[in-house]
């Protein structure tokens, strides 16, 4: 069958030079854009019941963006005052400038690495006194524990945000070609917003190979597989499968 609409599960780029809308426009397709899964803060209330205690902490390590905001929302929950010594961390460069909204960032003590938590485990070797506050979601990577106890870093985890289903009841009369997924909690969503789904025609993509695994073991039918060694990204696999599907 031919390919005519694709949704795919992540906010709209916000650049016009996505390879999705020279996709669109290339084969003349409809591609929307939709979260299927969203972020949500764990609640101050909630978090106090942890008995994680914030400024019992020297150092902080910031793995993306929305860690550094809910850090600061617990913070200010909490009624809490982050003193000026306090260190950060983070993943890379973009995300030490992100704490320009939060605090003066010339006059703070902030370290960086090149976007690999592995290096930046070594940046912090120098700094092997701090006792770390990690900010994570309920779903994360089990390499920043695993490596943070490796090295013998003295760190906590602290769960202040959740990745939850986003409510889609609005689509449930709308129909696509191809749904293309980035996690598994993607397709979670599609079956807790849809329990009655049946793919029939509809052909399902992904990028990752958990996202892979979580399609099959819900027993669905996987049809566009990337980053393979012909497709490196999800819109050359779903070119690739658009030129071959739809005869061009």
């Amino acid at each position: 069958m031919k390919v005519k609409s694709i949704i795919v599960s992540q906010p709209e780029p916000e650049t016009a030079k996505s390879p999705y809308f020279e996709l669109a426009e290339k084969y003349g397709l409809k591609i929307d854009f939709r979260p299927f899964i969203q972020v949500e803060g764990v609640p101050g209330k909630e978090f106090r019941n942890t008995r994680i205690y914030i400024l019992e902490h020297t150092a902080v390590i910031f793995t993306s963006r929305t860690a550094i905001d809910h850090f600061f929302r617990i913070s200010q929950e909490l009624r809490l005052t982050i003193p000026d010594t306090m260190k950060y961390f983070c993943i890379s460069e973009a995300t030490a400038f992100y704490l320009q909204k939060y605090i003066v960032y010339r006059k703070r003590k902030i370290f960086y690495a090149d976007g690999k938590f592995s290096d930046l485990a070594n940046v912090m070797k120098k700094h092997k006194e701090e006792k770390f506050l990690v900010p994570l979601s309920d779903i994360h990577k089990q390499e920043i524990p695993d490596l943070l106890d490796a090295e013998g870093y003295k760190y906590t985890k602290a769960i202040l945000y959740r990745t939850v289903s986003a409510n889609l009841s609005d689509l449930s009369e709308i129909k696509y070609d191809i749904l293309v997924f980035f996690s598994p909690q993607g397709i979670r969503s599609l079956l807790q917003n849809f329990p009655n789904f049946v793919q029939n025609e509809t052909r399902i993509a992904c990028f990752g190979p958990t996202t892979a695994k979580a399609i099959r073991e819900a027993g669905l039918r996987l049809d566009i597989e990337a980053p393979t060694a012909q497709a490196p990204s999800m819109t050359m696999a779903l070119e690739q499968y658009i030129k071959k599907h739809n005869k061009i």
